[in-house]
């Protein structure tokens, strides 16, 4: 059963705000407030893409507090499933979507004396509500935003002009500007917790050196939401339910489940969260682990796997749903 509700939107707002990306501001169908979140907070957007029905997750990216609408930023990929594509090309002010209850993976810790935050393109949007949070709170905080470009990053002039030089700071690769990370976490204070959001090997990066620099773990936080890739058709039989379903080439194995009417547990969407986690009763081929949330072990063991994200290539995985 899953643990999340959802609640009819409209799109009140769409703004273009960098190259390829845009802003959606979501408001309440019956005129009704959005419930609270907390900075780093995201929510899981359904959309009805002719017979394809896609939940796509999204950092929430208003201000906490601000209960009239949430707001969040897309980024139209090239290479994606089409999520990204059919929220850039299909969707209009005035059509409607659904979304879950916000849902924080990605929470500042409070007892931080400092937060550092480490950005890479669109992964900046957790981090806005975050600072806005702490701005409020009167905490102490410093990005660190990366980009390609200055016209492909979203807010940095609206961030950088709202907090100042000596809390924001921007690199652009085309101006051979990055990131120091190795000088910028050596010199921080004791208590500081730091954040990183953005391209999976930025990601790596930053915790590595983290890690190198003797950085408690504790004290390392990131969030990365990962597309379920696509592959051939396979057939997953859901064994508690009595079902047979075909998985299709542009499906993951959740969206497949929701389809034939079963009920399976989520929150991220994204392989991250181990809300998904489903016990393999058996298989014919190869199981593609694509999640960050399962130890070694367990894949090793080919008797767990995160439906949202992984899948089999071979013909036949049995599950105990």
């Amino acid at each position: 059963m899953t643990i999340n509700t959802e609640m009819p939107v409209h799109v009140a707002a769409i703004t273009k705000v960098a190259d390829s990306v845009k802003r959606f501001r979501l408001e309440r169908v019956d005129g009704g407030v959005m419930p609270v979140f907390s900075g780093g907070a995201h929510v899981v957007v359904a959309m009805q893409d002719g017979k394809l029905l896609r939940h796509n997750p999204y950092s929430l990216m208003s201000r906490p507090g601000d209960t009239s609408a949430f707001e969040i930023s897309v980024l139209r990929v090239e290479s994606s499933r089409g999520g990204s594509h059919f929220l850039h090309d299909k969707i209009s002010v005035g059509d409607t979507l659904t979304v879950s209850q916000p849902i924080n993976l990605f929470p500042f810790d409070h007892r931080g004396r400092k937060h550092l935050f480490f950005a890479g393109g669109i992964g900046i949007t957790p981090f806005i509500a975050m600072m806005a949070q702490m701005a409020q709170e009167g905490r102490n905080f410093e990005l660190h935003y990366a980009m390609r470009t200055r016209s492909h990053g979203a807010y940095w002039q609206e961030l950088a002009e709202r907090y100042g030089p000596s809390r924001v700071k921007i690199y652009c690769d085309v101006e051979n500007l990055f990131i120091p990370v190795d000088e910028i976490l050596a010199r921080q204070p004791l208590g500081t917790h730091m954040y990183v959001c953005g391209p999976a090997g930025m990601i790596d990066a930053v915790l590595g050196k983290g890690k190198a620099l003797g950085w408690p773990r504790q004290n390392l936080h990131f969030e990365r939401f990962l597309a379920p890739p696509t592959g051939k058709p396979f057939e997953a039989v859901l064994q508690r339910s009595g079902k047979t379903i075909t998985v299709g080439e542009h499906q993951s194995m959740l969206e497949a489940i929701e389809a034939a009417g079963v009920d399976a547990p989520y929150l991220c969407r994204g392989g991250a969260c181990g809300q998904c986690e489903t016990n393999i009763v058996s298989c014919t081929g190869e199981l593609l682990h694509n999640d960050i949330y399962l130890e070694p072990a367990d894949k090793a063991s080919g008797k767990k796997i995160m439906i949202c994200v992984s899948r089999l290539k071979g013909e036949t995985i049995t599950l105990d749903i």
